[in-house]
């Protein structure tokens, strides 16, 4: 089974998540590079993806959708 439909909602919650997080070069320095650096290292980005898919079932607008795909992607991050 194929997983490029998951691409399109990797990138925008990867977007999203720039987005949301302070510049790395904002006071405090070191924790907002830290920040940055955690939490766009990488990764699969399941959870905001089933947030979107979820949201698609249920004929929601992928934009109000935004906040809590980072929320998810972020609390998972925190909690690592």
């Amino acid at each position: 089974m194929s997983l490029e439909f998951i691409q399109p909602y990797q990138q925008r919650v990867e977007n999203c998540l720039k987005n949301v997080l302070p510049p790395p070069q904002a006071a405090p320095q070191d924790l907002n590079q830290a920040m940055t650096y955690a939490v766009l290292a990488g990764g699969k980005r399941m959870r905001p993806i089933l947030c979107y898919l979820t949201g698609e079932m249920l004929q929601v607008d992928i934009a109000c959708l935004d906040d809590a795909a980072c929320a998810l992607e972020l609390i998972h991050t925190y909690s690592l």
